[in-house]
C-alpha cells in the first residue's frame, strides 16, 4: 500500500507516554522465525552445556557434512535456530564480512572463521527437528547422524566435545519447541495521542496570520495525522494475516512430513518383520555390523541433495504367498561346498545353510573409458569384409548370452510357487505364475543397451545358487547358426531351451526375432511350452536409444489350462507404453482369468473374464514385482542379480571347466575396467571363434547337450555336475588359452 505524502504545513508533536519522550522508539517483533540472541558471539568448546541451558538459546557453528564420493567432506555452517529449525549454508571467506551478530558459537574452528570473516551464504537445505531423530556414530566419536523421512545428514565435527555439544544443542531445542502459536503481536498504540499545536498556533499569530486560517491548519494536520495512524493498522492487520497465513503452513509441512514419517514406520516394521523371519528361517546367516550400515549409508548424493533412504525390498523380495520363498543372506562354508548337493544320495538344492554372499556392484574401473563414434567407426572400416571387423568392447556388457539365459531367471520363486500351488490342487494358479515368470525375464531389459558378449564354440556356464534353489547350466552347441542351450533345476521343476536369434535391420532399427521354445516340467508331469516375443531395438543412430518387445505370447499346458498374452508394441504417441494383456482359458475355452501390467514393472490378475476398465479392477490380486535397481548402477544399467552373475567367488575358480565365461579374459578386462587389454583380447578370440566352422566340418559335437532326434531341440545329457564334484575335467579344450588350430581341433575331436 502507498502510503500518501503529509500536507506540508503538517507539524506535530506526539505527547504520548515512550514517545518524544526520550524513550526508545517502540519496534516491531519478529514471531516464528526469529532469533533470541542471549549471548554476543560466545564460544562454547566443551560439554556443551552452555548451550542447552537456554531453550531460547540460537546455536551455530560449522560441521563437515558427507557430500558425495567425489568431494568427500565439505564444510558448512550450520544454524539451529530457537524455533526448531536447523538450516545449513556453504562457507566462503570475505575479508571485509561483518560480524556475525549474537550467536552461541561451538567449536575453535567456528570461532576462528568467524573471525577471519567468514561469509555464510544463503541455505541449503533445513531440517525441521520436531520430526527429526539423531544418532552418534559407533566407530568415529566425531561423526553423528540426523535422520528425517526422507533424508539423512552425515556430519562430523572437530572432536568429541563438540559433537556432545551439539547433540544436546539439538535434543535441548527439539524438546522446548513447540508449534502452539506464540503470543508475539505487534504492539500497537491504542492510548488516545494528545496534539499539541500550541507553539504552531503561536508563531502563526506572530506573524500575522488570522485566528480563522490557524484553524485550518489545525484540522489538515489532525486529517492527515489520522490518514496514517489508518494506514499503520490496516499494514499491521495484514503482517499478522501474513505470520497466522505461514504458520499454519509450517504446521502443514510438518504433517506432510510426518505422514511419511508414518510410511517409513510401516516399511521398517516390515522390514523387522521380514529379519525376523529371516533368523528363524536360516540360523547360520549372520547380519551386518554398524559399521558396514554406517557405509551403506554413505551413498553417492550430490552437494545439494541430501542421501536418501531406500525401500528395504530393495534387497528382500516381497513374498506374494505364503508359500514363496524368503531371500536371505548366507556366509558359505568353505569346508563343506564339495558335498553341499549330496544328501542321502539325493541334491538338496535349496540347502540355505551353504549360500554365499554374492556382490552388490561391479568393481571400480580401473582405467577412464574412452567414447567410440559409431560414425568413425564405420568411416574405417569401408571396403573391408564386415564378418571379419572386431566390434571395440565399448558396444558390450560384462556378461555373455549364455550368462543373460540365467539372467531371465531371476524371478524362478514363482516357478517355485507354481510347483506349490499344483500340488495344493489349484492348477490356475499354477498357470498364473508361470505366465508371471515368462513376462518377468523382459524386466531386466529396461535401460540395457550394449549387448552380451557372444560366446565361442563349445563355451559354458554355471549358476549354482542355493539360496534360490537353482542350478543352471548352459553351453554354445552351434556356432553356424548360434545355437545356445540352458538347462535348469528347482525345486519340483525342470527348465530348458535352446535358442537362436534372427535379426533383420531396418535403418534405425533392429529387430530381432528369437527361435526356439521354452519348456517348463513340473515334477508331477505337467508341462508348459511357450516362445519369446521380437525385440525391436530403436534410435540406434539418432535420439535416445530403447527398446521394445512387442507380440503374442502363446502358453500352453499339456492338461487343463493355457495363457495367450499379448506385448502391446509402443507408439510415438503412446502415454502408457509397455502394455501386457492375457487370458487364461481352460481346455473348453471358457475364460478362467485375466491378466494385465507391464513387462518392466508388474503383473496383476483377476479372475473369471475380468474387465478391460481399469478402475474397475477392484478385485486384482499382484502376482509380480520387478526388484528394485541398484542405486550404484553403471552405463551397463545392469541388475543386481545380473551383477552376480560374471563373480568369481572364494573357491569357486579351482572347481569350474576350462571353457566357463568367467574365464574369458575379454570379458573379465571389460568387468574390471581394463579396456585396452578387453580390446586386444576380444581380437584374438575373435580370430579363434573363425575356427570353429572347420571344427563343424570336422564332425565336433556339444559336450553336455545332444539333440532329440534330427531336428529336435537339445537336451541335457547329464554328467556335468557329476564331473564338478570330481574335478575331472578331460576333455574340455581350453578354448581361451594360446593353442593352435591343429591341437584345438584335435581336442574336440578327441571329445
Amino acid at each position: 500500500m502507498r502510503v500518501k505524502e503529509m500536507h506540508p504545513l503538517c507539524c506535530i508533536t506526539l505527547e504520548s507516554q515512550g514517545i518524544g519522550d526520550g524513550s526508545p522508539e517502540p519496534t516491531l517483533l519478529r514471531t516464528g522465525s526469529a532469533v533470541n540472541f542471549t549471548s554476543r558471539g560466545s564460544e562454547v568448546n566443551a560439554g556443551g552445556s552452555d548451550v542447552s541451558t537456554s531453550a531460547s538459546t540460537s546455536v551455530a557453528g560449522i560441521l563437515y557434512k558427507w557430500t558425495n564420493y567425489g568431494k568427500g567432506w565439505r564444510s558448512r555452517w550450520f544454524t539451529l535456530r530457537n524455533n526448531g529449525v536447523l538450516s545449513y549454508s556453504k562457507t566462503t571467506r570475505r575479508p571485509d564480512a561483518p560480524p556475525l551478530g549474537d550467536v552461541v558459537l561451538i567449536g575453535s574452528a567456528t570461532a576462528s572463521g568467524r573471525r577471519s570473516g567468514r561469509k555464510h551464504s544463503k541455505s541449503v537445505g533445513i531440517v525441521h527437528l520436531k520430526i527429526s531423530s539423531f544418532r552418534e556414530s559407533k566407530s568415529d566419536d566425531r561423526r553423528f547422524y540426523i535422520f528425517t523421512a526422507t533424508k539423512t545428514l552425515h556430519l562430523r565435527s572437530n572432536s568429541k566435545k563438540e559433537r556432545l555439544a551439539w547433540i544436546e544443542a539439538l535434543i535441548s531445542t527439539r524438546t522446548s519447541f513447540s508449534l502452539t502459536p506464540q503470543n508475539n503481536k505487534v504492539p500497537i498504540l491504542t492510548r488516545e495521542l494528545s496534539v499539541s499545536t500550541d507553539r504552531l498556533k503561536q508563531r502563526l499569530l506572530n506573524e500575522g496570520v488570522c485566528e480563522g486560517l490557524v484553524k485550518d491548519c489545525e484540522q489538515i494536520m489532525l486529517s492527515e495525522f489520522t490518514g496514517v495512524q489508518g494506514q499503520f493498522q490496516v499494514l499491521c492487520e495484514e503482517r499478522s494475516n501474513l505470520l497466522d497465513t505461514l504458520r499454519q503452513l509450517e504446521e502443514a509441512n510438518i504433517e506432510a512430513e510426518a505422514s511419511v514419517i508414518n510410511d517409513g514406520e510401516y516399511q521398517t516394521m516390515k522390514h523387522d518383520y521380514h529379519s525376523l523371519a529371516r533368523r528363524k528361517y536360516n540360523e547360520w546367516s549372520t547380519t551386518e555390523s554398524s559399521d558396514d550400515v554406517e557405509k551403506q549409508e554413505l551413498e553417492e548424493a550430490s552437494d545439494e541433495e541430501e542421501v536418501h533412504f531406500f525401500d528395504t525390498n530393495e534387497y528382500f523380495s516381497e513374498p506374494v504367498s505364503g508359500s514363496g520363498p524368503i531371500s536371505v543372506d548366507c556366509v558359505r562354508l568353505e569346508s563343506q561346498t564339495d558335498n553341499m548337493y549330496k544328501v542321502d544320495g539325493k541334491q538338496n538344492l535349496t540347502d540355505s545353510r551353504y549360500c554365499v554372499v554374492r556382490r552388490k556392484k561391479l568393481p571400480d574401473p580401473i582405467e577412464k573409458e574412452k567414447g567410440v563414434s559409431l560414425w568413425s567407426m564405420i568411416k574405417d572400416n569401408i571396403g573391408k569384409d564386415l564378418t571379419r571387423v572386431c566390434l571395440p568392447v565399448y558396444f558390450n556388457e560384462p556378461i555373455s548370452s549364455l550368462q543373460k539365459c540365467f539372467e531371465d531367471l531371476e524371478y524362478s520363486h514363482l516357478l517355485d510357487q507354481a510347483y506349490e500351488h499344483g500340488k495344493a490342487g489349484n492348477s490356475l494358479m499354477r498357470i498364473l505364475n508361470v505366465a508371471a515368470f515368462a513376462v518377468s525375464g523382459y524386466a531386466s531389459s529396461e535401460g540395457r543397451h550394449c549387448k552380451p558378449f557372444n560366446p565361442l564354440l563349445g563355451e559354458t556356464y554355471e549358476a549354482d545358487y542355493p539360496e534360490k534353489g537353482v542350478r543352471f547350466f548352459s553351453e554354445k552347441v552351434s556356432h553356424h547358426p548360434t545355437l545356445i542351450a540352458c538347462h535348469c533345476e528347482g525345486k519340483g521343476w525342470k527348465f530348458w531351451c535352446d535358442t537362436n536369434l534372427k535379426s533383420k535391420f531396418w535403418g534405425r532399427t533392429i529387430q530381432l526375432d528369437p527361435v526356439g521354445t521354452l519348456h517348463l516340467e513340473f515334477d508331477d508331469g505337467e508341462i508348459f511350452q511357450w516362445s519369446k516375443v521380437t525385440t525391436s531395438i530403436y534410435n540406434l543412430i539418432l535420439g535416445n536409444i530403447y527398446c521394445d518387445h512387442h507380440g503374442t505370447m502363446h502358453i500352453q499346458g499339456n492338461r487343463q489350462y493355457s495363457c495367450k498374452l499379448k506385448f502391446k508394441e509402443q507408439s510415438l504417441l503412446d502415454r502408457n507404453p509397455r502394455q501386457v494383456n492375457g487370458l487364461v482359458e481352460d481346455v473348453m475355452g471358457k475364460k478362467a482369468a485375466q491378466l494385465f501390467g507391464k513387462w518392466d514393472d508388474s503383473i496383476y490378475f483377476v479372475n473369471g473374464e475380468g474387465t478391460s476398465s481399469a478402475k474397475d479392477r477392484s478385485e486384482e490380486s499382484l502376482l509380480w514385482k520387478r526388484n528394485i535397481p541398484p542405486s550404484n548402477s553403471t552405463r551397463y544399467n545392469l541388475t543386481s542379480f545380473a551383477i552376480t552373475l560374471n563373480e568369481l567367488t572364494p573357491g569357486l575358480k579351482e572347481k569350474l571347466p576350462p571353457t566357463d565365461s568367467r574365464l574369458r579374459p575379454d570379458q573379465r578386462h571389460l568387468e574390471n575396467g581394463e579396456f585396452d587389454k578387453a580390446n586386444s583380447e576380444k581380437l584374438r578370440l575373435e580370430m579363434r571363434q573363425r575356427m570353429s566352422r572347420k571344427l563343424q566340418e570336422h564332425g565336433w559335437k556339444p559336450r553336455w547337450f545332444q539333440r532329440d532326434g534330427d531336428d529336435g531341440p537339445f537336451r541335457y545329457s547329464g554328467g556335468y555336475w557329476e564331473a564338478r564334484e570330481r574335478g575331472n575335467w578331460d576333455g574340455c579344450p581350453n578354448i581361451f588359452g594360446e593353442i593352435d588350430q591343429q591341437d584345438l581341433v584335435n581336442s574336440f575331436e578327441g571329445s
